[in-house]
């Protein structure tokens, strides 16, 4: 299997496995959903402890109101009643006025943080520094935990209009949001290999050629954002490794120089043989060179 290592810009994103007859245009496509995949399981899990927190988020006409507010305009969270968390709730308000305060208790808290950490080890960029290839199978995997999850602190599911669960059916509005700007449509995916795009006509190996054990490292790209940098001649971990061995030859240098040192005295006047002989034939403090 050919293993791409895919980034994007200069950072690492993930190892992928592919053969080397794979059509580009298949390839692009799988590679891009399991980046989209894991911005998906990102944009969860960040929301994850905001639900353990506070509680289910309120109807967007009344996130940011005061308590004040939502009584003059005589506003009510229907859903309040409805998503119960497991073993009761806990009041605890949300100072943003984005969630309702009502917050499970501290064993169904455990079990929403446990398995975000769970999910986010399945797509981490460290796999890629265990040489850990993930596929697909991994993000949904990881997307299940999440949604399991959910289900076991709130039978009843969540609101339509809560962030986890728009993003767990695929209804997620990203529109005017920074993480609109991270998802790459598969349509507009794009690899780029030894600073040239790969088209998606070609096939993989009249890039890298047959050999099934070739690992490169490629870079995903959105069409119209031009080509991305070049990968480094020397990558981080190698530069940290001649730094090292530089200052350890500075290190050493610097000891043979303080052990001769010890035999400087042998360059002094006093420690000369020929001193006395060359003071009576005048031979001293004589300087070659033009005055």
């Amino acid at each position: 299997m050919v293993q791409l290592h895919v980034k994007r810009g200069d950072e690492s994103q993930f190892l992928f496995n592919s053969t080397a007859d794979v059509p580009l245009e298949s390839l692009i496509e799988q590679v891009t959903a399991i980046y989209n995949g894991r911005l998906k399981v990102e944009r969860i899990c960040s929301e994850v402890p905001e639900l353990a927190e506070h509680g289910i988020t309120l109807p967007p006409n009344m996130q940011g109101l005061t308590d004040d507010q939502i009584v003059d305009l005589k506003l009510h969270d229907e859903w309040e009643d409805k998503c119960i968390p497991s073993g009761g709730a806990e009041f605890k308000k949300d100072e943003i006025g984005r969630r309702n305060g009502h917050a499970p208790n501290e064993k169904m808290k455990d079990v929403l943080k446990k398995t975000m950490d769970e999910a986010k080890a399945l797509i981490s960029k460290k796999q890629a520094q265990a040489n850990v290839c993930v596929t697909m199978e991994m993000v949904k995997e990881a997307l299940d935990l999440l949604r399991g999850a959910v289900m076991i602190v709130y039978p009843m599911g969540l609101p339509p209009h809560d962030p986890i669960r728009m993003e767990l059916e695929d209804k997620e509005d990203l529109a005017g949001t920074q993480a609109s700007l991270q998802v790459i449509p598969a349509e507009e995916g794009q690899l780029w290999w030894a600073g040239k795009e790969m088209q998606r006509s070609k096939k993989l190996q009249d890039y890298v050629g047959k050999n099934e054990k070739t690992k490169i490292v490629v870079k995903l790209q959105k069409r119209g954002q031009g080509a991305p940098a070049r990968e480094p001649l020397v990558t981080e971990e190698q530069q940290k490794q001649m730094m090292l061995h530089y200052h350890r030859r500075q290190e050493e240098l610097k000891k043979l120089e303080e052990a001769d040192d010890d035999d400087a005295y042998l360059h002094s006047d006093w420690s000369d043989r020929q001193a006395l002989k060359k003071q009576f034939q005048g031979l001293t403090n004589i300087k070659w060179g033009p005055r």
